[in-house]
């Protein structure tokens, strides 16, 4: 009779330090997905790392540069279509709409539905708003845009955190 193979039990600060991990990456990929809270994800990875290693790694200095890091990649997950959509001429109205409408397809369709979803809701409203297509086009355009870019700066701020902790890690 074959006994299965124990699964080696990993200690207690290596299970946090892969908790760690999985979550910073996580946190790049989220800030990459509409809806998903990178920043949050990244900054839980820095945090649990800090515990498991007994509150010693990364330093203080360290810990406090990446959690503003952090708070600078929420703020941007946050504010970057609306500002997008202001600076592309859309009312504040029409950037709350637009967010509520991104925030519902985000559980009914994927990245692109939203962005689609988004753009169209921008464009609709602006168009009503203006009786102008040509504005209420550039509105959803530069919406769309901006909603892009928050994307790649959030996924640069959440990878960068990612690569000063693999540094504490490894060195």
């Amino acid at each position: 009779m074959n006994l299965p193979l124990p699964l080696p039990v990993l200690g207690f600060e290596t299970t946090l330090v892969v908790i760690a991990f999985v979550l910073l990456i996580a946190g790049v990929v989220g800030s990459l997905v509409p809806q998903v809270p990178g920043a949050p994800l990244s900054l839980a990875g820095v945090y649990v790392y800090w515990v498991g290693s007994g509150m010693t790694e990364p330093g203080v200095v360290l810990l406090a540069v990446l959690t503003m890091v952090g708070a600078l990649t929420w703020v941007v997950d946050f504010a970057g279509g609306a500002v997008a959509a202001r600076v592309g001429g859309a009312s504040t109205k029409t950037a709350v709409a637009a967010g509520l409408v991104g925030l519902v397809l985000f559980f009914v369709t994927g990245p692109l539905g939203i962005l689609l979803g988004v753009a169209l809701t921008v464009f609709a409203l602006e168009l009503y708003r203006q009786e102008d297509a040509r504005k209420g086009l550039k509105a959803a355009l530069v919406t769309t845009a901006g909603m892009l870019a928050s994307g790649i700066v959030q996924a640069m701020l959440t990878g960068s955190m990612l690569v000063a902790m693999l540094a504490v890690a490894l060195l």
